[in-house]
């Protein structure tokens, strides 16, 4: 009893620490600097400022990564890892291009079985991970297969359709609607991180052991985590059918890596315990951005994937610096 009261004392400062160390500061720069190159290219290229149209079209655009980057976040706070995401959104891409159509309720229904049925996937990789003790990058690597299957086996080729409701709800082209979803979740995540939940995630991900022994249930935390991580990628799947109107098995593939990159240009640390949800929201907003940059420069659409690497390179070694520079204070504290 004495030793985990001596465990508690040793190691609850250090999760508030490293839970308010403002490591998303990385996301936001690089977000300002990529909002900044963006109006500069835009202005040159059609010589004046691009318009609210411009602006809503790119937040429509990056909804779906901002769903799905989140939800990746709250899986490395732990110190884990989810390639299943591009799985679980392909699938659910597809049941909602094939099954939500009819009536206002009807399609509201479907859209909740969707969410649910992504919250169910994630689960399974959360008790695959913690109960199953396998590592995190092989388990869902294996269910991105399995979900990805799932998506082909339902919609075998592009198709389906989205209601016109559902588009006017999520990512309505002529008015800012992704704008209103991306600040309800960011005001969702300030009250979130202050619940019990959001602190044992980064007591997990600071030290499991040490969480352990104070009494955090770190295999519910982590099955949890995933099944967060699955609901949000229904959600980055309901917000790309609307963008796009229609279905594809393959919708989610590109979200893998694009979803850990936000994660690394919001520097969040790959070792869990350090980061914030909010430092990947304006890691996926600025990914997003960056296309647009690259089209308003006259970039050739080849060598795009050649300037994301290097934007990529410049972000993990900006992250790497503050990473450098906060242990530094640390230690001269």
């Amino acid at each position: 009893m004495s030793e985990s009261a001596a465990n508690a004392g040793r190691s609850e400062p250090k999760w508030r620490f490293r839970a308010s160390v403002p490591t998303g500061m990385l996301g936001y720069s690089v977000l300002a600097a990529t909002l900044a190159a963006y109006v500069a290219v835009y202005s040159t290229r059609l010589h004046h400022l691009p318009t609210l149209f411009d602006y809503t079209a790119i937040l429509d655009a990056a909804l779906p990564l901002v769903f799905v980057a989140l939800g990746q976040s709250l899986v490395v706070l732990t110190g884990g890892i989810d390639l299943s995401v591009g799985g679980v959104m392909s699938m659910c891409v597809t049941l909602i291009a094939t099954q939500v159509h009819g009536g206002a309720l009807r399609s509201l229904a479907a859209v909740g079985a969707v969410l649910v049925v992504g919250a169910i996937a994630g689960a399974v990789n959360g008790l695959v991970v913690a109960r199953g003790r396998i590592a995190p990058i092989l388990a869902t690597l294996a269910t991105l297969s399995i979900y990805s299957g799932v998506a082909l086996k339902i919609l075998p080729e592009p198709g389906g359709s989205a209601p016109a409701g559902l588009t006017a709800a999520v990512a309505n082209p002529s008015n800012p609607v992704a704008l209103l979803w991306i600040l309800l979740v960011a005001g969702s995540w300030f009250l979130f991180r202050r619940t019990l939940f959001g602190l044992r995630i980064f007591a997990v991900g600071s030290d499991e052991s040490s969480a352990r022994a104070v009494g955090v249930p770190a295999v519910r935390v982590k099955i949890a985590v995933y099944a967060l991580s699955g609901l949000f990628s229904a959600l980055g799947a309901i917000a790309y059918v609307a963008t796009t109107t229609t279905g594809d098995p393959t919708a989610g593939s590109p979200f893998v890596l694009t979803s850990i990159a936000a994660v690394v240009v919001g520097g969040i640390a790959f070792r869990g315990g350090r980061g914030s949800a909010m430092g990947a929201l304006a890691g996926a907003l600025a990914l997003t951005l960056v296309i647009d940059v690259l089209f308003f420069a006259g970039i050739d659409p080849l060598y795009q994937p050649l300037f994301q690497g290097l934007f990529l390179v410049v972000a993990v070694l900006l992250g790497g610096g503050l990473t450098l520079a906060s242990r530094l204070r640390e230690t001269r504290r």
